[in-house]
């Protein structure tokens, strides 16, 4: 599903709110959890999931074309760790 996909979901199933609406919300939540977890916070969504960043140590790295050893930086990637609900939601879809 693509975001505009979700938003075309939202404008349909909740009367009163038109794809130009839904589209703010949307914009403003991912905008909100990235700012989040940009100043290093954790959000929390209950019955979804939650969003942290992990530390990523620096370490060499090899450039696959030349095999030659590359620097790689530490760096903050974003995780997603999802909730009891959603995790037994997809396990029993399948």
């Amino acid at each position: 599903m693509t975001k505009s996909e979700l938003v075309e979901i939202i404008a349909e199933q909740q009367e009163g709110i038109t794809r130009r609406e839904a589209e703010v919300v949307v914009n403003t939540i991912f905008s909100v959890i990235g700012d989040a977890l940009a100043t290093g916070d954790h959000v929390e969504l209950r019955g979804f999931g939650s969003f942290t960043t992990k530390a990523r140590q620096a370490r060499i790295g090899r450039n696959p074309k030349t095999g030659e050893a590359v620097s790689v930086p530490a760096k903050a990637v974003p995780h997603f760790k999802p909730g009891k609900d959603l995790r037994e939601r997809v396990d029993n879809a399948g």
